[in-house]
């Protein structure tokens, strides 16, 4: 048997031509192949600490994808799991794997969901938003939890100016904004401009609580400080 085949470099720039949906609905049989799928040691490490603050009754996996998130859900919900994403290809895939979760096809920044949910979570989708548009989004997860409820989701710790990581961000996101200057629809997937210091007071201007969690499982840095936190923001 001849192991799956990731997109060659020509589907990949399809994709990056296209508008977000459409780019995700041509990507989507490939796209745990890519690089771009939440790694399985930062899904195993949330999943450790949202075990330890848990149990919780109903989940949400906001921008699902193809459902590395309903799986960390999975285990640490009791009353079932919905994921939501704008991309009908993602969620035809999450579905076969996921036969058990709800799935909804709705933009997060409109979300159709109010004061259901205990717990939930997002996984790398934050780039495909503006910082301009994350307040209305924050306040949409806001309305979707239950008094007490939680929002976590993973950050890595920025590299270090001039390094290999970085400047290969930023070569990323010049050349992103290079394209969305020259072509149309726009693509937006932008990693650079999502900080720490200010995710943290947007969640809290609309009524978060924000506790920070270290994942241990991506080690440490140099100066003691972790590779990688999880955000636990409570309503």
């Amino acid at each position: 048997m001849f192991a799956p085949q990731g997109p060659t470099l020509r589907e990949l720039a399809v994709q990056a031509l296209s508008s977000v949906e459409h780019g995700y609905d041509l990507l989507a049989p490939k796209f745990d192949l890519t690089p771009f799928r939440t790694p399985e040691v930062i899904l195993a490490s949330v999943a450790g600490v949202l075990d330890g603050l848990g149990p919780f009754g109903r989940g949400l996996d906001l921008c699902c994808g193809t459902g590395a998130g309903l799986g960390v859900l999975g285990k640490v919900c009791r009353d079932g799991v919905t994921g939501v994403d704008i991309s009908a290809g993602m969620l035809a895939v999450a579905a076969r794997a996921h036969p058990e979760a709800t799935l909804v096809r709705a933009d997060a920044r409109a979300l159709p969901l109010s004061d259901g949910f205990d717990l939930a979570v997002s996984f790398g989708a934050f780039g495909h938003f503006l910082p301009k548009e994350r307040p209305n989004l924050f306040a949409r997860m806001h309305a979707a939890l239950r008094p007490g409820g939680r929002f976590a989701f993973p950050v890595v710790a920025p590299f270090r100016p001039g390094s290999p990581g970085h400047l290969a961000l930023l070569g990323f996101d010049t050349a992103m904004r290079v394209r969305n200057a020259l072509w149309r629809p726009p693509f937006v997937m932008y990693y650079r401009g999502f900080r720490l210091s200010d995710v943290r007071q947007e969640l809290a201007a609309v009524g978060f609580g924000v506790e920070l969690y270290a994942l241990e499982e991506l080690g440490r840095r140099r100066d003691g400080s972790p590779r990688a936190r999880l955000v636990v923001a409570t309503k």
